[in-house]
Protein backbone atom coordinates (compact mmCIF):
# COMPACT_ATOMS: atom_id res chain seq x y z
CA UNK A 1 0.00 0.00 0.00
CA UNK A 2 1.72 3.27 -1.14
CA UNK A 3 2.48 5.98 2.01
CA UNK A 4 0.33 8.18 -0.01
CA UNK A 5 -2.71 6.23 0.69
CA UNK A 6 -2.60 7.39 4.40
CA UNK A 7 -4.04 10.70 4.64
CA UNK A 8 -3.30 11.31 8.38
CA UNK A 9 -1.32 10.71 11.53
CA UNK A 10 -3.90 10.98 13.91
CA UNK A 11 -7.53 10.56 13.68
CA UNK A 12 -10.58 11.75 16.05
CA UNK A 13 -12.48 9.51 18.18
CA UNK A 14 -15.32 9.29 15.97
CA UNK A 15 -13.17 7.56 12.71
CA UNK A 16 -11.48 5.42 15.06
CA UNK A 17 -14.65 4.06 16.65
CA UNK A 18 -15.81 3.36 13.24
CA UNK A 19 -12.39 1.93 11.95
CA UNK A 20 -12.90 -0.55 14.57
CA UNK A 21 -16.17 -1.47 14.72
CA UNK A 22 -17.23 0.17 17.86
CA UNK A 23 -18.59 3.79 19.97
CA UNK A 24 -16.91 6.54 20.76
CA UNK A 25 -18.88 6.03 24.17
CA UNK A 26 -17.46 2.46 24.85
CA UNK A 27 -13.88 4.15 23.64
CA UNK A 28 -14.70 6.99 26.82
CA UNK A 29 -15.78 3.90 28.73
CA UNK A 30 -11.80 2.46 28.43
CA UNK A 31 -10.47 5.27 29.04
CA UNK A 32 -12.31 5.08 32.81
CA UNK A 33 -11.42 1.36 33.29
CA UNK A 34 -7.92 2.09 32.37
CA UNK A 35 -8.19 -0.12 29.52
CA UNK A 36 -6.42 2.52 26.98
CA UNK A 37 -4.36 5.87 27.83
CA UNK A 38 -5.97 9.04 27.25
CA UNK A 39 -4.33 10.38 24.40
CA UNK A 40 -3.45 14.20 23.59
CA UNK A 41 -5.83 16.18 22.46
CA UNK A 42 -5.82 18.37 19.27
CA UNK A 43 -5.69 22.27 19.07
CA UNK A 44 -9.70 22.02 19.19
CA UNK A 45 -9.83 20.23 22.51
CA UNK A 46 -10.44 16.92 20.92
CA UNK A 47 -8.98 13.53 21.34
CA UNK A 48 -6.24 12.57 18.76
CA UNK A 49 -5.65 8.98 18.49
CA UNK A 50 -2.61 7.49 16.60
CA UNK A 51 -1.40 4.07 14.97
CA UNK A 52 -1.00 2.09 18.45
CA UNK A 53 -4.29 3.16 19.64
CA UNK A 54 -6.01 1.48 16.76
CA UNK A 55 -3.88 -1.46 17.40
CA UNK A 56 -4.95 -1.74 21.01
CA UNK A 57 -8.79 -1.07 20.39
CA UNK A 58 -8.37 -4.10 17.93
CA UNK A 59 -7.48 -5.74 20.88
CA UNK A 60 -9.79 -5.10 23.50
CA UNK A 61 -12.64 -5.54 20.95
CA UNK A 62 -11.02 -8.88 19.62
CA UNK A 63 -10.94 -10.25 23.31
CA UNK A 64 -14.42 -8.95 24.21
CA UNK A 65 -16.18 -10.55 21.52
CA UNK A 66 -14.38 -13.79 22.57
CA UNK A 67 -16.24 -13.42 25.97
CA UNK A 68 -13.23 -11.98 27.86
CA UNK A 69 -14.53 -9.43 30.85
CA UNK A 70 -13.39 -6.02 30.18
CA UNK A 71 -11.89 -6.61 34.00
CA UNK A 72 -9.80 -9.04 32.63
CA UNK A 73 -8.42 -7.53 29.49
CA UNK A 74 -7.52 -4.61 32.04
CA UNK A 75 -5.74 -7.18 34.28
CA UNK A 76 -3.66 -8.52 32.14
CA UNK A 77 -3.04 -5.42 30.20
CA UNK A 78 -1.46 -4.30 33.70
CA UNK A 79 -0.19 -7.70 34.46
CA UNK A 80 1.95 -7.18 31.07
CA UNK A 81 3.75 -3.76 32.22
CA UNK A 82 4.16 -4.98 35.72
CA UNK A 83 6.28 -7.91 34.14
CA UNK A 84 8.40 -5.69 31.48
CA UNK A 85 12.65 -6.97 32.07
CA UNK A 86 11.57 -10.11 32.79
CA UNK A 87 11.67 -11.76 29.54
CA UNK A 88 7.39 -11.81 29.31
CA UNK A 89 5.64 -11.22 26.31
CA UNK A 90 2.57 -8.69 26.50
CA UNK A 91 0.34 -12.62 25.84
CA UNK A 92 1.27 -14.06 28.82
CA UNK A 93 -1.37 -11.58 30.35
CA UNK A 94 -3.75 -12.72 27.62
CA UNK A 95 -3.10 -16.06 27.44
CA UNK A 96 -4.25 -16.41 31.40
CA UNK A 97 -7.20 -14.54 30.81
CA UNK A 98 -7.93 -16.81 28.13
CA UNK A 99 -7.21 -19.73 30.24
CA UNK A 100 -9.35 -18.72 33.01
CA UNK A 101 -11.57 -17.68 29.94
CA UNK A 102 -11.87 -21.45 28.75
CA UNK A 103 -13.09 -22.74 32.04
CA UNK A 104 -15.63 -20.71 32.31
CA UNK A 105 -17.25 -21.59 28.93
CA UNK A 106 -16.73 -25.48 29.62
CA UNK A 107 -18.56 -25.04 33.30
CA UNK A 108 -21.55 -22.74 31.31
CA UNK A 109 -21.50 -25.72 28.38
CA UNK A 110 -22.27 -28.53 31.46
CA UNK A 111 -24.83 -26.70 32.81
CA UNK A 112 -25.99 -25.96 28.70
CA UNK A 113 -25.90 -29.92 28.37
CA UNK A 114 -27.63 -30.39 31.67
CA UNK A 115 -30.57 -27.59 30.88
CA UNK A 116 -30.65 -29.30 27.50
CA UNK A 117 -31.11 -32.70 29.01
CA UNK A 118 -34.08 -31.60 31.33
CA UNK A 119 -36.01 -29.97 28.28
CA UNK A 120 -35.72 -33.33 26.23
CA UNK A 121 -36.91 -35.03 28.97
CA UNK A 122 -40.25 -32.64 29.91
CA UNK A 123 -40.68 -33.12 26.05
CA UNK A 124 -41.04 -36.87 26.50
CA UNK A 125 -42.35 -37.30 29.72
CA UNK A 126 -44.85 -34.66 29.33
CA UNK A 127 -44.17 -30.87 31.24
CA UNK A 128 -45.52 -32.26 34.69
CA UNK A 129 -43.77 -35.65 34.55
CA UNK A 130 -40.66 -34.24 33.56
CA UNK A 131 -40.26 -31.85 35.81
CA UNK A 132 -39.26 -34.67 38.35
CA UNK A 133 -36.52 -36.77 38.68
CA UNK A 134 -35.73 -39.74 36.64
CA UNK A 135 -35.49 -41.62 39.87
CA UNK A 136 -39.42 -41.20 40.10
CA UNK A 137 -40.74 -41.06 36.66
CA UNK A 138 -38.75 -44.25 36.19
CA UNK A 139 -41.31 -45.43 38.66
CA UNK A 140 -44.93 -43.92 36.88
CA UNK A 141 -43.54 -44.56 33.15
CA UNK A 142 -45.76 -48.07 33.27
CA UNK A 143 -49.04 -46.85 35.10
CA UNK A 144 -52.39 -46.28 32.80
CA UNK A 145 -52.86 -43.55 31.17
CA UNK A 146 -54.29 -40.96 32.76
CA UNK A 147 -54.49 -42.54 36.22
CA UNK A 148 -51.93 -40.17 37.95
CA UNK A 149 -53.52 -36.76 38.74
CA UNK A 150 -52.19 -33.11 38.45
CA UNK A 151 -52.28 -33.13 42.28
CA UNK A 152 -50.44 -36.60 42.62
CA UNK A 153 -47.13 -34.93 40.42
CA UNK A 154 -47.24 -31.35 42.30
CA UNK A 155 -47.20 -33.35 45.80
CA UNK A 156 -43.99 -35.14 44.15
CA UNK A 157 -43.10 -32.37 43.09
CA UNK A 158 -43.15 -30.55 46.33
CA UNK A 159 -41.64 -33.92 48.14
CA UNK A 160 -38.61 -33.59 45.71
CA UNK A 161 -37.78 -30.31 46.61
CA UNK A 162 -37.73 -31.21 50.64
CA UNK A 163 -36.46 -34.72 50.68
CA UNK A 164 -34.53 -35.24 47.24
CA UNK A 165 -35.04 -37.55 44.46
CA UNK A 166 -35.46 -40.73 46.75
CA UNK A 167 -37.55 -39.24 48.80
CA UNK A 168 -40.01 -38.67 46.11
CA UNK A 169 -39.32 -42.27 44.30
CA UNK A 170 -40.15 -43.78 48.03
CA UNK A 171 -43.66 -41.70 47.66
CA UNK A 172 -44.20 -42.47 44.50
CA UNK A 173 -45.52 -45.60 45.90
CA UNK A 174 -48.42 -44.25 47.08
CA UNK A 175 -49.86 -42.97 43.73
CA UNK A 176 -48.79 -46.14 42.23
CA UNK A 177 -51.24 -47.87 44.28
CA UNK A 178 -53.87 -45.54 44.16
CA UNK A 179 -53.58 -45.29 39.82
CA UNK A 180 -53.54 -49.13 40.35
CA UNK A 181 -56.55 -49.62 42.12
CA UNK A 182 -59.46 -47.81 41.62
CA UNK A 183 -61.93 -48.68 44.67
CA UNK A 184 -58.52 -47.48 46.43
CA UNK A 185 -58.55 -44.16 44.89
CA UNK A 186 -62.32 -43.62 44.94
CA UNK A 187 -62.29 -44.18 49.00
CA UNK A 188 -59.27 -41.67 49.02
CA UNK A 189 -61.33 -38.69 46.93
CA UNK A 190 -63.85 -39.56 49.56
CA UNK A 191 -61.98 -39.19 52.61
CA UNK A 192 -60.30 -36.17 50.71
CA UNK A 193 -63.37 -34.40 50.60
CA UNK A 194 -64.48 -34.95 54.28
CA UNK A 195 -61.15 -33.51 54.93
CA UNK A 196 -61.60 -30.64 52.76
CA UNK A 197 -65.24 -30.29 54.34
CA UNK A 198 -63.64 -29.73 58.10
CA UNK A 199 -63.22 -25.73 56.69
CA UNK A 200 -62.76 -22.41 59.33
CA UNK A 201 -66.71 -23.13 60.34
CA UNK A 202 -65.86 -26.23 61.90
CA UNK A 203 -64.27 -26.38 65.34
CA UNK A 204 -61.73 -28.15 66.59
CA UNK A 205 -63.82 -29.96 68.85
CA UNK A 206 -66.56 -31.13 66.56
CA UNK A 207 -67.34 -34.75 66.47
CA UNK A 208 -66.81 -35.25 62.85
CA UNK A 209 -62.72 -34.14 63.31
CA UNK A 210 -62.13 -36.89 65.35
CA UNK A 211 -64.33 -39.01 62.89
CA UNK A 212 -62.44 -38.11 59.57
CA UNK A 213 -59.32 -38.37 61.63
CA UNK A 214 -60.42 -42.17 62.56
CA UNK A 215 -61.00 -42.81 58.97
CA UNK A 216 -57.98 -41.50 57.66
CA UNK A 217 -55.58 -43.88 59.90
CA UNK A 218 -57.77 -46.62 58.61
CA UNK A 219 -57.59 -45.72 55.40
CA UNK A 220 -53.49 -45.36 55.39
CA UNK A 221 -53.25 -48.79 56.94
CA UNK A 222 -55.32 -50.24 54.22
CA UNK A 223 -53.67 -48.40 51.46
CA UNK A 224 -50.20 -49.53 53.18
CA UNK A 225 -51.14 -53.07 52.87
CA UNK A 226 -52.03 -52.90 49.22
CA UNK A 227 -48.52 -51.23 48.75
CA UNK A 228 -46.90 -54.57 50.84
CA UNK A 229 -48.94 -57.01 48.59
CA UNK A 230 -49.13 -55.40 44.95
CA UNK A 231 -44.86 -55.65 45.82
CA UNK A 232 -44.51 -52.50 45.26
CA UNK A 233 -42.77 -52.19 48.68
CA UNK A 234 -40.21 -54.18 47.51
CA UNK A 235 -39.03 -51.63 44.96
CA UNK A 236 -39.81 -49.35 48.04
CA UNK A 237 -37.29 -51.01 50.35
CA UNK A 238 -34.34 -50.68 47.90
CA UNK A 239 -35.02 -46.86 47.40
CA UNK A 240 -35.06 -47.01 51.34
CA UNK A 241 -31.27 -48.47 51.56
CA UNK A 242 -30.42 -46.33 48.77
CA UNK A 243 -31.58 -43.60 51.13
CA UNK A 244 -29.70 -44.36 53.85
CA UNK A 245 -26.47 -45.17 51.87
CA UNK A 246 -26.82 -41.45 50.74
CA UNK A 247 -28.07 -40.01 54.29
CA UNK A 248 -26.62 -42.35 57.17
CA UNK A 249 -28.24 -42.26 60.37
CA UNK A 250 -26.95 -39.38 62.46
CA UNK A 251 -26.33 -37.01 59.77
CA UNK A 252 -28.93 -33.79 59.11
CA UNK A 253 -31.74 -33.93 56.65
CA UNK A 254 -30.92 -31.19 53.85
CA UNK A 255 -32.70 -30.60 50.84
CA UNK A 256 -31.46 -31.88 47.73
CA UNK A 257 -28.09 -30.60 46.41
CA UNK A 258 -29.40 -27.80 44.27
CA UNK A 259 -31.90 -26.59 47.04
CA UNK A 260 -29.42 -25.75 49.73
CA UNK A 261 -28.79 -22.49 48.59
CA UNK A 262 -31.75 -21.50 50.96
CA UNK A 263 -30.01 -23.34 54.05
CA UNK A 264 -32.67 -24.66 54.93
CA UNK A 265 -33.08 -28.19 56.64
CA UNK A 266 -35.86 -30.30 55.43
CA UNK A 267 -37.95 -30.31 58.85
CA UNK A 268 -37.23 -26.45 58.44
CA UNK A 269 -38.93 -27.06 54.88
CA UNK A 270 -41.85 -29.29 56.10
CA UNK A 271 -42.86 -26.47 59.27
CA UNK A 272 -42.69 -23.83 57.18
CA UNK A 273 -44.23 -24.78 54.00
CA UNK A 274 -47.70 -23.00 53.25
CA UNK A 275 -50.52 -25.52 53.32
CA UNK A 276 -53.74 -23.37 54.25
CA UNK A 277 -55.53 -26.00 56.20
CA UNK A 278 -58.16 -24.76 58.77
CA UNK A 279 -57.20 -25.30 62.65
CA UNK A 280 -59.87 -28.19 62.35
CA UNK A 281 -58.26 -29.96 59.40
CA UNK A 282 -55.10 -29.51 61.15
CA UNK A 283 -56.80 -30.95 64.28
CA UNK A 284 -57.39 -33.65 62.69
CA UNK A 285 -54.14 -34.68 60.79
CA UNK A 286 -52.56 -34.34 64.39
CA UNK A 287 -55.26 -37.32 65.58
CA UNK A 288 -54.31 -39.57 63.05
CA UNK A 289 -50.76 -39.36 63.56
CA UNK A 290 -51.37 -39.87 66.99
CA UNK A 291 -53.23 -42.93 66.24
CA UNK A 292 -50.80 -43.76 63.92
CA UNK A 293 -47.90 -43.70 66.74
CA UNK A 294 -50.31 -45.88 69.19
CA UNK A 295 -50.52 -48.87 66.54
Amino acid sequence: MPMSFFVSRQARIGDVAALVGTTPRAIRHYHDMGLIREPRRGGDGRRRYGFQDVVRLLWIRKMADAGIALDDIRDAFTTTVAVVGTGKSEGDGIEAALARLEETLAAQEAKLARQRARVRRMRAEGSRMGLLSEAVTDRLKNLPEGSLRQADLDALLVTERIFGPLGAAVQASRFIALATHPEIRAESDRLDAAEEALDDTVAVDDPRVAETAAQRHAFEEILMTVIEESGVAEEEAALLDALDIAHPEGTEDTLEPDAKDGGMSAFEAVTKLPHGFSPARVRCAELAQELAARD
